[in-house]
C-alpha cells in the first residue's frame, strides 16, 4: 500500500512540475538579463552612459580617499612634484649639470614631472583594477570599464592642479625673472596631449591588469618597470643632448613625443618634430585597441582567477 502511494505521489510530481514551471515563467517578466559577452571586443557605450552616476561616485571616491586622513589633504598635489623638481635641480641640474637646453632648471623639470605624473598614476592605478576591486565586482553588476575610467578622471582634477601650479611658476620666470621663454602655436596641441597620455595610461594598465589575474608577477614588476621607463624619456634631460646612437631607444619611448610637444608649446625649445607625435598618436590607438580587447575578453572570467 506504501509503495502504491509513493508512486502515485511521484507520478503526480511529474505532471504538476512542469506546468508550475512554465506557468511561473510565464509570470516573471525579467527587466535585464546578465550574461557574459561572447564577443572579443564588444562594449556597450550606452551602458557606460547609463551608468554614469556611478562612474561620477567612482571618481569622487578616488579623488577624495587619496588624502583623506592626511594632515595636509590636496596640498600634497602640490608638495609632490615641488619636492621631485627641487631634487631634480640639485642632483641633475647643479651637480650632474645636465642639459636643460637653456630652460629655467625648475620649469624645465616641472614640465617633465607634471606630464609624467599623470601617465604614471593612469597606468599605475588601472593596473590593479581586477585584483582590487574583486570584492565590488563578485557582489554586484556594472560595466567593469567604468572602473578605470574613473581612475583617469578622478586623476586628470590633480593634473589640472598640478599644471596650473606650473603655469605660476611660468608666469615668475616670465614676468619678474626676465627668463626666455615664450609660448608657441603648439600649446593648442595641449588638449591632444593630454588624451594621449590618458590613452597610453588606461590602454597599459587594463593589459597588465588582465595579466595579473593570473600572474601576479606582473605587480611586483610594475613599479620597477614605470621608473626604468621615466629614465628611458626626457623628463631629466632634452632629447637635443643625447648622443645619436641613444636617441632611437629615447625616441621609442612614445612619451618622448608628448613629453618633448609640450615642452616646445610652452617653453619655446624642444625637440618637437611632428613624426614624433605621430608615433605617440599611432601607439596609444594600438595599446588602447588591445587593452580594451584583453579587458573586455578577461572581465568575463576573471573571478575564477583571483
Amino acid at each position: 500500500m506504501s509503495m502504491n502511494i509513493n508512486m502515485n505521489t511521484a507520478q503526480e510530481l511529474k505532471i504538476v512540475s512542469p506546468l508550475t514551471e512554465e506557468k511561473e515563467e510565464a509570470d516573471q517578466k525579467w527587466s535585464e538579463v546578465i550574461k557574459p559577452k561572447v564577443g572579443w571586443f564588444e562594449i556597450n557605450f550606452n551602458e557606460i552612459w547609463n551608468y554614469r552616476d556611478l562612474l561620477m561616485l567612482f571618481v569622487r571616491r578616488d579623488f577624495v580617499s587619496i588624502y583623506k586622513q592626511s594632515i595636509l589633504g590636496p596640498i600634497w598635489f602640490f608638495i609632490q612634484p615641488l619636492l621631485a623638481t627641487f631634487a631634480f635641480t640639485i642632483l641633475f641640474g647643479r651637480i650632474a649639470e645636465m642639459s636643460t637646453d637653456g630652460l629655467p632648471l625648475i620649469l624645465f623639470y616641472m614640465s617633465g614631472i607634471t606630464l609624467w605624473n599623470y601617465f604614471q598614476d593612469c597606468f599605475t592605478k588601472t593596473s590593479n583594477t581586477f585584483t582590487s576591486n574583486a570584492g565590488i565586482f563578485g557582489k554586484v553588476y556594472f560595466p567593469r570599464i567604468i572602473v578605470p575610467l574613473s581612475v583617469v578622471i578622478s586623476n586628470l582634477i590633480k593634473f589640472g592642479l598640478q599644471f596650473i601650479f606650473l603655469l605660476c611658476f611660468w608666469l615668475y620666470f616670465f614676468k619678474v625673472d626676465g627668463a626666455q621663454i615664450y609660448m608657441r602655436k603648439e600649446i593648442l596641441l595641449f588638449p591632444l596631449l593630454v588624451v594621449l597620455m590618458a590613452g597610453m595610461g588606461l590602454g597599459l594598465g587594463m593589459i597588465i591588469s588582465s595579466l595579473t589575474t593570473k600572474y601576479r608577477d606582473f605587480q611586483y614588476m610594475l613599479t620597477f618597470g614605470v621608473q626604468l621607463l621615466m629614465y628611458g624619456s626626457p623628463v631629466i634631460y632634452p632629447v637635443s643632448s643625447l648622443p645619436e646612437k641613444y636617441k632611437f631607444f629615447i625616441l621609442a619611448n612614445p612619451m618622448t613625443g608628448v613629453i618633448e610637444t609640450f615642452r616646445y608649446g610652452l617653453l619655446g625649445q624642444g625637440a618637437y618634430q611632428f613624426g614624433y607625435l605621430c608615433y605617440s598618436i599611432i601607439f596609444t590607438v594600438v595599446v588602447l585597441f588591445l587593452g580594451l580587447l584583453v579587458f573586455n575578453r578577461v572581465q568575463k572570467n576573471f573571478m575564477d582567477t583571483v
